[in-house]
C-alpha cells in the first residue's frame, strides 16, 4: 500500500503536521490502495508564501534557463514513465495499455511541445515606438481532475514553468499517486525551491483555499462545470485570473456520405476509451435518418465486442474511477430508460463476473432526442446516445443545441464538406474524420465548457500579463 503523506513545500518534503488522512481506492478492486494527507488552509498558506518568495527570482530567469529546466524534467520523466503508468492504472483503473501508451505518454508529449513553444515564444515585441512585454502572471493555483491525472497536471504546470510563474498544485484526491511521482521528478530535475509546491487534499478545503487566496494571481481549474462555478465565485473577490476547462457533451456528426460502418465503429470506440471518462468524448452521435438503422446495428456490434476487465487483463475498457462515478452512470442509464430511449447495448449493472470494483457495461441508447437529459447532461461514463437528423442544417443545429462547447467531430468522405460543417459548430476543438491528437492545437471550450486554452503555444499566452512600454523607441 502506498503511503504518500505530507506535502512538498518550498523544495522540501514536509510532515503532515496532524493532518487527517484520505484513503485512495483502487477502482478495479474497491480496496484501499494507499493514503494521502488532507491539507489544511495553513498548509495552503505556507505553500503560497513559498511560491510568492520564489517568484521574485524565478520570474527573472532567462528563456534558456527555463528551457534547460524543462529538458532536465524530460530526462527524469523518461526514466520514470513506466512507474507513472503503473500508478495511473492503480489509482484510476486505466487498462495497462491505455495507462502506458496514452495516459503516461501524454506527459512526455506535452514536455516536448512546451519546449518547442517556449523556444519561439514572443516575450517582447515592438509595435511602432511601443515595446510590448509579456511577463509571467505570478503565483498560480492549480486544481486538477482524476480522469487524465498526468495530462491535466502537466498542461498547467509546464506552461507556468515555461513563462516564469510559480505555483501550488492540488491534484484530485482520487488520483494523487501519479502527481506525487511527478513531484519527485521535479525535485530531482532541480526545479528551484518554492517554484512548484504540492498540497494534497479535498477540493472543498484545499481547492477553495487556493481559489480565495489573495496572493494567488491565477487559478486554473479542470473539472465539472458546477465545481468550476464554485471556483469562480471563490476567486471573484480578489479579481484573479480564472482559467477553466470544464464539461462537455460533444456531438459527432456522421454525414450521409461517410463510411457508416467505419465511422460508427470508431465513434463507439472513442467514447468507450478511458471508460467514457473524457471531457471531449463524442457522446452524442448524430446520423442521417437514411443511414440510422445501419448505424444502430453497427453500434450494437461494436459495443458487444468491447472487452471490460481489470487493468492487467488487456481489456479495452477498465472500471469507472469510483463508486460515486459508478452510481452516477447507473442513475443516468435509468434516466434514459425512463425517458423512453432504447438500450441497444449494455444497460444497468456490472458485466458478468466483474461485480467487484466499479465496472460498468458499454451502453448505447438509440431513438434519442436532443431534449432528453441523457443527450444534454454530461454523464462521464461509457454511455453513447444516437440521434437521427434529416439534413445537414439540422445536424449542425442539434450539435450547437447544448450548454457545452468543448469539442465536436465531423465524419465525411469529402474533406471540404467536413471543413464547412466544422466552421459552423460552436466548440473549441473539432476533429475531422477522427484525426489524431495534435499537442500543439489549442485546447479549451466555448460556453459552459470553460474559458482560456491549454496545450502548445497558446497555453503560454494564458500565463502572461501584457505590459506596454510607450515611447520605448
Amino acid at each position: 500500500m502506498r503511503e504518500y503523506t505530507g506535502f512538498y513545500i518550498d523544495g522540501n518534503w514536509l510532515d503532515a503536521q496532524g493532518a487527517s488522512n484520505i484513503e485512495v481506492i483502487n477502482p478495479s478492486t474497491g480496496e484501499v490502495a494507499g493514503i494521502i494527507s488532507d491539507g489544511t488552509e495553513e498548509q495552503v498558506n505556507n505553500a503560497v508564501e513559498a511560491a510568492k518568495r520564489a517568484f521574485v527570482s524565478f520570474s527573472q530567469t532567462s528563456v534558456n534557463e527555463r528551457l534547460e529546466l524543462l529538458k532536465a524534467i524530460t530526462n527524469e520523466y523518461k526514466q520514470r514513465e513506466a512507474e507513472i503508468a503503473a500508478a495511473i492504472s492503480e489509482e484510476m483503473g486505466a487498462p495497462d495499455w491505455l495507462a502506458s501508451q496514452y495516459q503516461a505518454a501524454m506527459g512526455l508529449a506535452h514536455l516536448n511541445t512546451t519546449i518547442e513553444a517556449l523556444s519561439k515564444f514572443p516575450f517582447e515585441e515592438q509595435k511602432g515606438t511601443t515595446r510590448i512585454l509579456r511577463e509571467p502572471i505570478g503565483v498560480c493555483g492549480f486544481i486538477t481532475p482524476w480522469n487524465w491525472p498526468i495530462n491535466q497536471v502537466v498542461v498547467k504546470v509546464l506552461p507556468a514553468l515555461a513563462t516564469g510563474c510559480t505555483m501550488v498544485l492540488k491534484p484530485a484526491a482520487q488520483t494523487p499517486f501519479s502527481a506525487w511521482l511527478l513531484t519527485e521528478i521535479f525535485d530531482k530535475a532541480g526545479v528551484p525551491a518554492g517554484v512548484f509546491n504540492l498540497v494534497n487534499g479535498h477540493g472543498g478545503k484545499v481547492g477553495s483555499a487556493l481559489s480565495r487566496h489573495p496572493d494567488i494571481d491565477m487559478i486554473s481549474f479542470t473539472g465539472s462545470t458546477g465545481a468550476g462555478i464554485s471556483v469562480a465565485v471563490d476567486a471573484a473577490p480578489t479579481v484573479k485570473r480564472v482559467h477553466q476547462e470544464l464539461g462537455g457533451k460533444s456531438a459527432n456528426i456522421i454525414l450521409d456520405d461517410a463510411d457508416i460502418a467505419q465511422a460508427v465503429d470508431n465513434g463507439v470506440k472513442a467514447i468507450m476509451m478511458n471508460t467514457g471518462q473524457t471531457c471531449t468524448a463524442p457522446t452524442r452521435m448524430l446520423i442521417h435518418e437514411s443511414k440510422y438503422e445501419a448505424a444502430v446495428e453497427q453500434a450494437r456490434k461494436t459495443a458487444e465486442n468491447i472487452t471490460v476487465g481489470a487493468p492487467s487483463s488487456n481489456s479495452y475498457m477498465g472500471p469507472l474511477s469510483s463508486k460515486k462515478q459508478f452510481d452516477t452512470v447507473q442513475k443516468y442509464i435509468q434516466i434514459g430508460i425512463d425517458e423512453g430511449a432504447e438500450i441497444i447495448a449494455g444497460g444497468l449493472g456490472s458485466p458478468e463476473g466483474l461485480e467487484k470494483g466499479f465496472f460498468a457495461k458499454p451502453t448505447i441508447f438509440a431513438n434519442v432526442t436532443n431534449s432528453m437529459r441523457v443527450a444534454r447532461e454530461e454523464i462521464f461514463g461509457p454511455v453513447l446516445v444516437m440521434i437521427p437528423y434529416s439534413n445537414e442544417e439540422e445536424a449542425i443545429a442539434i450539435a450547437n443545441d447544448s450548454p457545452f462547447g468543448l469539442a465536436g467531430y465531423v465524419q465525411s468522405s469529402s474533406i471540404e464538406r467536413a471543413r464547412k460543417v466544422a466552421s459552423k459548430i460552436r466548440a473549441g476543438q473539432i476533429y475531422l474524420n477522427y484525426a489524431p491528437l495534435d499537442f500543439a492545437a489549442p485546447f479549451g471550450g466555448y460556453k459552459q465548457s470553460g474559458n482560456g486554452r491549454e496545450w502548445g503555444e497558446q497555453a503560454l499566452y494564458e500565463f502572461v500579463e501584457i505590459k506596454s512600454v510607450v515611447g520605448f523607441g
